[in-house]
């Protein structure tokens, strides 16, 4: 009997094994499959007119200037909104409402909008933001960025302080250092790595989105700086609609052009390689220096 199922234990976890391995070189090659494909389309559209040409006309030397520039302001519109708020909300819930009923009704909610669907969200502001100034603009898309942004900081925030060994605080307040010194010097400090890596993470996150920003920044075939003298002329102007990569990307694979096509395959490697390397940033980051114990 005792051989028996031995044996069966044995076969059970083999078999699981050899499972979990076969799932894992499926999605391996199919990962290798996509970026190959992306790599080898995409390269070609990479030239000096990529970097320095708008998006416009068909008839007319053509790039993404514009909406690399405008992907940058809005995902740091985003990351300037989300972040902070994130942070906080998070250090709430690991600092002072561990068990509050007010931090269930956060981690609840915040697990709900972790999961919804990011298009919902840009139905949203379009309805609270857009609708109300009348017109799409940048601001509304780094707004909706900023949503999506903050859950995944303000989870990863909880988690990575909760791993912070509770004798530093203690060592710290006995010291007589105020509560808000020992998070800011003490506690933030033995977690650096970890916040930087669900930093980096939310940014990654957000940066492929295209449904959102479709509901708010829409596009823009111009660079929408200030018509100003002074320094604001080289401001942009984020309260115009806003070109952007993932709205571009997915007009240009829809047209009939072959041109438009292959900067869409362009702008597709250039926002990957810039989340891959925001991946690997992260995960080297974490690995560099976990959370400091005692």
């Amino acid at each position: 009997m005792k051989s028996t199922s031995l044996t069966l234990r044995r076969a059970t976890d083999w078999t699981i094994r050899a499972l979990s391995m076969i799932a894992a070189v499926v999605g391996i090659i199919f990962l290798i499959w996509i970026l190959w494909d992306v790599a080898t389309k995409g390269i070609t559209a990479l030239d000096i007119k990529f970097f320095t040409e708008r998006t416009g006309p068909y008839n007319r030397d053509m790039g993404m200037a514009n909406a690399i520039i405008g992907t940058l302001y809005i995902t740091l519109l985003a990351t300037i909104i989300g972040v902070p708020v994130g942070l906080m909300s998070g250090i709430y819930l690991s600092e002072f409402g561990r068990t509050h009923p007010l931090s269930v009704g956060v981690r609840f909610f915040a697990n709900i909008l972790m999961g919804t669907p990011s298009i919902l969200i840009g139905v949203f502001v379009y309805t609270v933001i857009v609708l109300k100034m009348g017109n799409f603009s940048g601001f509304s898309g780094g707004v909706a960025l900023a949503i999506i942004m903050l859950p995944v900081v303000a989870r990863t925030t909880e988690d990575i302080l909760t791993l912070v060994p509770n004798e530093l605080r203690e060592s710290a307040l006995a010291l007589g250092a105020p509560r808000w010194r020992m998070i800011i010097q003490v506690v933030f400090r033995a977690a650096k790595a970890g916040l930087i890596t669900g930093v980096l993470l939310a940014i990654a996150r957000v940066s492929g989105e295209t449904a959102p920003l479709l509901f708010t920044a829409f596009n823009n075939t111009h660079f929408t700086f200030y018509d100003a003298e002074g320094p604001l002329r080289y401001v942009y102007d984020m309260n115009e609609p806003t070109s952007n990569l993932t709205v571009t990307i997915f007009q240009y694979a829809m047209s009939p052009f072959k041109e438009w096509k292959e900067l869409a395959w362009g702008g597709s490697l250039l926002i990957t390689g810039a989340v891959l390397l925001i991946s690997i940033v992260a995960r080297v980051v974490f690995k560099g220096g976990k959370t400091t114990r005692v």
